[in-house]
């Protein structure tokens, strides 16, 4: 196999795909680019561990595979225009990129809050110079933080901030309870108690219409006009998928970009997307195009995107991952299992309770979708043993039932 092969997005799902490429046989050429200047790195550690204190920022960094030696990096370069009927990609450089198949692996970034105020002091967590300068400001002595969101990434960093000593940490969220999208109200519930008995406030069922301060923020405006004292805000209100460098080619980029059963993009053969990214139907539930930002999904849908840009389709099954997610907080871990969004209107305990250790089912029609433990080790181990039974699951594809 000859030619070249773009790779646009330097990430986890980038770095993935190089290495699937050439284990799919790919022995042409292969360009990986990516707007931040370092090389791909592993991005959940960077609200727990890593914002603790407890893993070193070096220690980061993937290790590729030997089989990607040859690929050529073109870091702190963006991707800022495509043509696909040409086959190019523009670069923020000015230099122009042909190619003869192209994987999207651009990721999403962390949406910003709209609010008037100053902008000094208010952090997202995103990368790792995002999470260089959280640091520093959450080990300063009697630091007062507010994180906007009590979605992932904001408990953890709650619970992280807690950890470092901070002399307050208040979590702002319009919806009732922390997480209540993914996890569901008796999940959402046990985590809320969790934090609090751990000296996180939370303030739910309400907004923010501002920040106070001159220079950098003192003091976050809630939505019924009271303030918040701030010394550090932190904002995890979700993410933007990266695709504005598609723009003009008659995609559907109004949550990520929608590609078909097989990753393919906008009906081409040429174009496969991967990782956060990518919002596709997953045969394994139902033909509803979504966007799952979980850490397997990059390597998972590598595997399948390289597969299906090398050698065409006609031989694979549609892709049908089961996503799997975890949390890390308090010492605690949340272990997700499938699609537990799908079954929030039939939640049974399977193990264990609210007040301990819980493991969570999750139902649709009747049928387990989604499984997610709250706890300990014993706890994970026990949303573990339901892997199995989820992948026995029979899905639907658009064509009829899939195996």
């Amino acid at each position: 196999m000859s030619g070249r092969i773009l790779v646009a997005g330097a990430s986890l799902g980038g770095l993935r795909a190089a290495e699937q490429l050439r284990a799919a046989g790919w022995t042409g050429g292969i360009t990986v680019v990516g707007d931040e200047p370092h090389p791909p790195y592993n991005r959940p550690p960077l609200s727990k561990e890593v914002l603790a204190g407890a893993v070193p920022f070096a220690s980061l960094a993937f290790t590729p595979k030997a089989s990607v030696v040859d690929v050529e990096w073109r870091l702190g370069t963006k991707a800022v225009a495509a043509r696909l009927v040409e086959r190019a990609v523009e670069l923020d450089d000015g230099s122009v990129l042909p190619y003869d198949g192209l994987v999207v692996a651009t990721g999403v970034r962390a949406r910003r809050l709209r609010c008037p105020g100053p902008v000094a002091g208010r952090h997202t967590v995103r990368t790792v110079d995002d999470a260089r300068g959280l640091r520093d400001a959450l080990t300063r002595h009697g630091v007062r933080v507010v994180v906007v969101g009590a979605g992932f990434i904001g408990c953890e960093v709650a619970a992280t901030a807690v950890g470092l000593g901070a002399a307050e940490v208040t979590v702002v969220d319009p919806l009732p309870l922390p997480m209540a999208g993914p996890l569901g109200e008796l999940l959402a519930g046990a985590l809320l108690r969790r934090h609090e008995e751990r000296g996180v406030r939370f303030v739910l069922g309400s907004g923010v219409a501002g920040f106070e301060g001159e220079d950098r923020v003192t003091g976050v405006v809630l939505s019924d006009g009271s303030v918040l004292p701030a010394d550090v805000v932190v904002e995890s209100v979700g993410s933007v998928a990266n695709t504005e460098w598609l723009d003009g080619n008659g995609l559907d980029l109004s949550d990520g970009v929608l590609t078909d059963q097989h990753l393919r993009v906008g009906g081409r053969a040429d174009v496969v997307a991967v990782g956060d990214v990518a919002r596709f139907p997953n045969a394994r539930y139902d033909g509803v195009p979504r966007r799952v930002e979980h850490w397997s999904l990059p390597t998972d849908s590598a595997k399948h995107a390289a597969k299906v840009l090398t050698g065409g389709c006609d031989h694979l099954a549609p892709f049908a991952p089961l996503p799997t997610f975890w949390s890390d907080q308090h010492g605690l871990r949340l272990q997700s299992f499938g699609a537990p969004a799908l079954g929030l209107g039939d939640v049974r305990v399977l193990d264990g309770g609210p007040e301990g250790d819980l493991v969570a089912g999750y139902h649709r029609d009747g049928q387990l979708v989604g499984v997610v433990a709250l706890g300990g080790p014993a706890a994970a181990r026990g949303a573990a043993r339901y892997r199995a039974e989820l992948l026995r699951q029979p899905g639907l594809t658009p064509q009829g039932a899939f195996e």
